[in-house]
């Protein structure tokens, strides 16, 4: 990781990678009052002020949409014509419907005319060339608030290629769908560091795109300091669930097709690198179960009601030679969901003779400590341990980022 030091420079430093030096990063703040307002709606209202005679980039997808159901990248273009000069797209493509890993074809948008560059291909990081066309590199994408989703990574290492080319980035910001109050799980050792854990962050951060990108350019967490601009939201704050937006919600990738899909991709995702599990891909509620082939559905509910989980329930089910428990949360539930997952994990782990870890090595299991920020899970699981004290040692590192953010917190 790199140092936590302040991000304020003075104007005697040197410039990293032959770069302007960057001033402190900033957030525009809407007027007060009136309805809840998006990034992009607050920036329209001021007619693209930000944008006006600049050679725009924009990174973004089919979440990227305007309080009015508009899509960004069409209404940039109609305010600002041959100012909108690229696209840029991130894991599951432009239009959302890639697979999650699977690459992403540069290719060119129906809609605006224009070249979406892939940042889910061969490189993953916009290269100096793909940034040759604009002044401004601009981040419109719908988060989902858990660190090993991949678009808070494209967002920081977009960030740090934009700084090192000498491009201004501006994150126009959206709503944590779970709010921003929920802080949790484990923290990322660095050497595990990866596309699906870039930031230092805690399992689930509880902050907007736009505090991350900020708290990001703080404390150094990229090699070179970015230009920063994060348009804020109006009428957004941290007790608001994605529900209290009064926002259509568009399926942030395959697997995420409902407002409450970001509750329960973080209560089974880390489940999900295991092997011969199920947690309901392919069907009405991805990550909205929990069962293992060869395990007792009435086992695993009765492993269940011994959770620490306000406002999570259970009901058993059967799939084949699958057994376990349907997931039922609500979105103000106090359980802690990273800390459920584990104990999924481990009572599946337990119930089906150790199976669920069996199988797990090579790049699957490296792709699971990535997943979960470190080696420790698995080495507690396969040697029979008890996952209660790492869920316990969690609480330090989480008080700690819980501080840490406090002074990037753009909403109360």
């Amino acid at each position: 990781m790199l140092s936590r030091r302040s991000f304020l420079l003075s104007s005697g430093a040197a410039a990293l990678s032959g770069c302007q030096i960057a001033p402190a990063p900033q957030a525009t703040a809407p007027q007060q009052g009136g309805p809840f307002r998006l990034g992009i709606d607050v920036l329209a209202s001021r007619n693209f002020d930000l944008l006006r005679g600049r050679r725009v980039g924009l990174i973004t997808n089919h979440t990227s949409m305007t309080g009015r159901g508009e899509m960004t990248r069409v209404a940039m273009k109609r305010a600002l014509g041959s100012g909108l000069t690229a696209l840029y797209a991130p894991e599951h493509g432009i239009d959302g419907t890639i697979g999650a890993g699977i690459h992403v074809s540069t290719r060119r948008d129906s809609f605006t005319g224009l070249t979406v560059y892939s940042l889910y291909g061969p490189t993953r990081k916009p290269t100096p060339q793909m940034l040759a066309p604009i002044d401004v590199l601009v981040f419109d994408l719908q988060d989902i608030g858990c660190r090993s989703y991949t678009y808070i990574s494209t967002m920081a290492v977009a960030m740090e290629a934009a700084a090192e080319c000498g491009k201004d980035f501006i994150v126009l910001d959206r709503p944590n769908p779970m709010g921003g109050l929920r802080v949790e799980g484990p923290p990322l050792d660095p050497q595990w560091k990866s596309f699906v854990g870039q930031l230092p962050v805690p399992y689930v951060h509880g902050m907007t795109t736009g505090e991350l990108a900020m708290m990001t350019a703080a404390h150094r967490w990229i090699a070179a300091s970015p230009r920063l601009n994060v348009v804020r939201m109006q009428g957004w704050n941290r007790a608001m669930v994605w529900q209290d937006t009064g926002l259509r919600w568009y399926r942030t990738s395959p697997n995420i097709p409902h407002a409450t899909s970001p509750f329960y991709y973080v209560a089974t995702g880390i489940l999900g690198g295991a092997s011969s599990v199920d947690i309901g891909i392919g069907t009405e509620n991805p990550f909205g179960y929990a069962g293992a082939s060869g395990v007792n559905p009435q086992a695993m509910l009765a492993a269940c009601r011994e959770f620490p989980a306000p406002g999570v329930g259970f009901s058993p089910y059967t799939k084949g030679s699958f057994g376990g428990v349907r997931l039922s949360i609500h979105p103000r539930a106090q359980a802690d969901l990273t800390a459920l997952d584990v104990r999924l994990l481990a009572a599946l782990q337990r119930l089906s003779g150790s199976r669920v870890l069996a199988r797990v090595s090579g790049d699957k299991l490296s792709l699971f400590n990535k997943v979960y920020g470190s080696e420790r899970l698995f080495r507690e699981l396969r040697a029979g341990g008890s996952v209660e004290r790492l869920i316990s040692g969690w609480s330090s590192s989480v008080n700690g980022f819980r501080s840490a953010r406090q002074r990037h917190l753009l909403y109360a």
